[in-house]
């Protein structure tokens, strides 16, 4: 069985449809769905996502949306997130996140960083690991995530730097996200780090709606989806199709503090 690790099921792409979504990937075999936040405004629709069975969520402020974001979200996030770890335990988040620095928008890096490391202080002190998008940062991420010494580390999404990069986050204690970037033919230095990286250093993800794998571009993407990862990411590494599912379950399960396998 697959779970998908990244998935933005709350978002409006899926709001007439959410349910047959989620149908078609458990059909393809994906049983477990991770779901992170990205603003405030959502935080309600990711936690009634949470109601799930099959649903764990991660609550946080993305730096995609910074200009969405206000100071008094931080106090509001670790508040949430403290009620919901200690008096809602059916929908306790399982990681803080989507955070991180995304280098496309250098005019607002001050304030990504800013948001980012109060995030990361919120998850030290909540002893939460963290869902970090990075792109265009891996070097200055991977730094900071050493400097912090998170308690319980976490996923860097969607990775597509190179092995040296990947392994600085390994040795930092965190997995790789694996999604559609790896289905691409011309993504020859990202398939080169996905057959060298160890068992235990990767999870599968699509980011639904978003990153389309190769043959879908400019359609929505879905969980069910992770199926086709797994396949390439199984090529890529000379291993069974079974063997990549169970590691990426294996490594979300530990990561996420996941109480079971299914």
């Amino acid at each position: 069985m697959l779970i998908d690790a990244h998935c933005h099921l709350d978002a409006v792409a899926f709001e007439t449809d959410r349910d047959a979504v989620i149908d078609a990937a458990k059909a393809v075999g994906v049983s477990r769905f991770i779901v992170p936040a990205t603003v405030r405004k959502r935080w309600p629709h990711v936690l009634a996502l949470g109601e799930r069975d099959d649903v764990r969520i991660c609550l946080g402020l993305h730096p995609y949306f910074i200009e969405q974001h206000h100071l008094d979200d931080l106090t509001a996030l670790e508040t949430l997130v403290n009620q919901r770890l200690y008096d809602a335990p059916q929908t306790r988040p399982v990681a803080i996140g989507e955070c991180g620095i995304d280098g496309r928008f250098t005019d607002s890096l001050d304030a990504q960083w800013h948001y980012f490391d109060a995030q990361l202080s919120i998850a030290k002190r909540c002893r939460l690991p963290v869902v970090v998008h990075c792109v265009k940062a891996n070097d200055k991420v991977s730094q900071r995530l050493r400097q912090q010494a998170l308690p319980r580390a976490g996923l860097v999404h969607a990775f597509a730097g190179s092995y040296a990069q990947a392994a600085k986050f390994l040795d930092a204690g965190y997995i790789l996200g694996l999604g559609g970037a790896v289905t691409y033919e011309r993504a020859q230095k990202l398939r080169r780090v996905v057959a060298a990286l160890p068992d235990d250093g990767f999870v599968l993800e699509t980011d639904s709606p978003d990153m389309p794998l190769c043959g879908y571009q400019g359609q929505r993407n879905e969980p069910s989806r992770v199926a086709q990862v797994a396949k390439v990411v199984a090529e890529l590494r000379g291993q069974c199709l079974s063997t990549v599912a169970a590691s990426s379950r294996d490594n979300a399960a530990r990561v996420f503090g996941l109480n079971d396998h299914s």
